[in-house]
């Protein structure tokens, strides 16, 4: 069993931190497809794991049929597991989401989650990150992210980040009684081109 695999076990504990925020990134999912009346949705998962947060939201939505996600994760038994829930509408694929390229045909996005990236990359990789955003969102599109307020706490820095390549925050919850926080930004300036290659982190 891998170390991504093992980690993933947290989530079998309802009162884990790990199981708290990915309640709180779900309920950040399932209001922004409440918000998005579209009849055709693009979400993209970076570094997704077992993909739990969104396979679990769309398997329990009438309307999951017109979101197509896709989710990028390089570990084989998570990209198994994810594969295993069966949903026609999600693409996941064994790929590095720390490169650009692979980005190319399923971007720009109406929702790309960084949910447990910018923890396990470097700081300047996050900056990175966060600049590249506008290049892989829609017009209007929307980040949700997440990341330890352990010190020394990067989280103000990333939100400024955020305002600094423009998206607007819609949310940050940070709970008093532990240290992760999830983060909501909507895209309000110009999104740009995607960049042919180029990498924008690498995963630690």
């Amino acid at each position: 069993m891998s170390e991504w695999v093992r980690w993933h076990e947290a989530y079998g504990d309802p009162g884990s931190a790990l199981s708290r925020r990915l309640r709180i990134v779900q309920g950040h999912l399932a209001d922004w497809l409440d918000g998005r009346p579209e009849a055709e949705l693009t979400v993209v998962s970076a570094c997704a794991g077992q993909g739990r947060d969104v396979i679990e939201v769309l398997g329990g939505r009438d309307d999951a049929d017109r979101v197509h996600a896709t989710l990028l994760e390089t570990d084989p038994a998570n990209v198994a597991a994810a594969r295993a829930a069966g949903l026609s509408t999600v693409d996941v694929r064994r790929a590095d989401a720390g490169n650009l390229a692979s980005y190319r045909d399923i971007t720009p996005a109406d929702l790309v989650l960084m949910a447990g990236v910018f923890g396990n990359i470097g700081d300047d990789d996050v900056r990175r990150t966060v600049a590249a955003l506008p290049h892989l969102c829609r017009p209007g599109g929307t980040v949700i992210w997440t990341r330890s307020r352990r010190d020394p706490d990067l989280t103000g820095s990333i939100r400024a980040w955020f305002a600094e390549a423009g998206f607007a925050e819609q949310a940050f919850d940070a709970p008093e009684d532990t240290l992760f926080s999830v983060g909501v930004h909507r895209l309000t300036g110009t999104p740009r081109t995607p960049p042919p290659t180029g990498r924008l982190f690498t995963f630690r």
